[in-house]
């Protein structure tokens, strides 16, 4: 097989079994992504824990391509448990691989390699960092809130409707 096979069949994985599909019944906050170019969605929603500082749960909704719906499938299992600057940090070496001008490395050390195959058609990089670009700014949003409207029993929900 193939590393451009291989690469396709975890695409086609991700997105016919998506990990963290579905929207979470209390998030901290619930943000949604949209690229106007092909039509890609993205819904993600995120429980982070008392203290602020912890991913404890996150899922995603959404329609579009297959790249879109694999990426935002592989993105919650990497930040998924992850501290907000881990995922940030996660959500930055993942934009600059997709962004550098380096061909996919020859063989798959993680799962996140199949989609460096994408960069080859331009277009379809933005697919792929479509749910990248929504946690980044879901995650801003978040840190840059007024910490007086915070209340238990409302979710701090944006909309990022023309994320790259």
């Amino acid at each position: 097989m193939t590393m451009e096979d291989l690469s396709r069949e975890i695409i086609l994985d991700h997105y016919q079994n998506p990990r963290n599909h579905g929207r979470l019944e209390h998030p901290t906050l619930a943000n949604r992504g949209h690229n106007p170019l092909c039509g890609d969605e993205i819904e993600i929603s995120v429980g982070i824990d008392e203290d602020g500082q912890l991913i404890r749960e996150i899922a995603f909704t959404g329609r579009g391509c297959s790249i879109s719906q694999a990426s935002a499938s592989m993105m919650t299992e990497v930040v998924k448990g992850q501290k907000l600057d881990e995922a940030e940090a996660a959500v930055k070496r993942f934009t600059q691989r997709m962004a550098n001008r380096e061909p996919p490395p020859p063989e798959l050390e993680e799962e996140l390699d199949a989609l460096q195959g994408v960069k080859k058609y331009p277009a379809r990089v933005k697919c792929a960092l479509l749910p990248w670009t929504t946690l980044r700014e879901t995650v801003d949003m978040y840190r840059h809130r007024d910490p007086s409207s915070d209340s238990d029993d409302d979710d701090f929900s944006v909309d990022c409707a023309d994320a790259p």
